[in-house]
């Protein structure tokens, strides 16, 4: 997330803006596309991959992901990609991804990540990311996971008890905000943040009507199981972000915390995906 300069922080506190441009200030850095999607003469689309999008599979694992665009309540178009990583997959999850990456980054991640854990990956980036058509703001954060969440229902027949919802780090915001809202299978919170005034502003203890972000709010509506991951040396997300997220979550399960770990490299612990298996494969299934 950006820093603020002093002239920045003295307007926070002389004129305080309004949430969304709090929002856009820390949170969204949209990186220069690594994907397109070309429209088929039989229909659907097809996808393809930059080499900024550093792919490390070959034709199979690409022939496994269907990519398309949906539409939002808000009228903006945003990608999606479904990976059908495992046949015999219970849960499929719905996975809303980190800052400054897009679909075509995170694509090769998936594909490994579902093969490992036995789960099929849809994801989608968010407006005015990748082929999305419209600006990144909160309002579209929460308006995109929406119609992530009526696609996948809808598109691949998947019932709610059959998904897990998976945020990371700003995808933890539309994450908790849909479960709060909706009952699923599972929810898995990687690297929370309670709200962006406490993440600029450390001290902040409580939330104020401008503040964006306000998951803390949210999350003790949470019904469905929560797997809370966190580094604890995270240097952009304080450790005390995913701690106080977890003291919330009214059905938390025993959390990750990571030892050592920073914002962007909790996956290559080995806790990580023991820790993620375990979840799914046995508390989600005899929950």
């Amino acid at each position: 997330m950006n820093g603020l300069s002093f002239s920045e922080i003295c307007c926070l506190f002389c004129c305080p803006p309004c949430p969304s441009k709090i929002a856009a200030k820390l949170a969204f850095l949209p990186p220069e596309p690594t994907y397109s999607l070309q429209d088929l003469s039989e229909g659907g689309q097809a996808l393809h991959l930059s080499e900024k999008s550093e792919w490390q599979y070959g034709q199979k694992e690409l022939d496994s992901i269907e990519a398309f665009t949906t539409k939002t309540n808000r009228g903006n178009h945003i990608g999606c990609m479904f990976i059908r990583c495992s046949p015999n997959a219970r849960f499929t999850l719905l996975f809303s991804h980190g800052n400054a990456v897009d679909l075509g980054q995170m694509s090769s991640f998936y594909v490994g990540l579902g093969t490992r854990i036995n789960c099929n990956i849809f994801s989608y980036d968010y407006s005015g990311y990748g082929v999305s058509t419209g600006k990144p703001s909160e309002k579209n954060l929460y308006s995109d996971i929406d119609a992530a969440w009526n696609a996948l229902r809808t598109r691949y027949g998947i019932s709610p008890e059959n998904i897990v919802l998976y945020g990371q780090s700003i995808g933890t915001v539309p994450t908790i905000d849909l479960a709060s809202r909706f009952e699923c299978g599972g929810v898995i919170l990687h690297s929370p943040l309670t709200s962006g005034m406490r993440v600029a502003f450390p001290e902040t203890k409580r939330t104020w009507c401008f503040d964006a972000f306000p998951s803390i709010e949210k999350v003790s509506k949470i019904v469905s199981p929560v797997l809370v991951v966190h580094g604890t040396e995270d240097e952009v997300i304080d450790f005390s972000h995913g701690l106080a997220i977890y003291e919330r979550c009214p059905r938390a399960v025993d959390p990750l915390w990571v030892e050592g770990a920073g914002h962007n490299d909790v996956e290559l612990y080995g806790q990580y995906l023991e820790r993620l298996k375990q979840f799914i494969q046995h508390e989600l299934i005899h929950n």
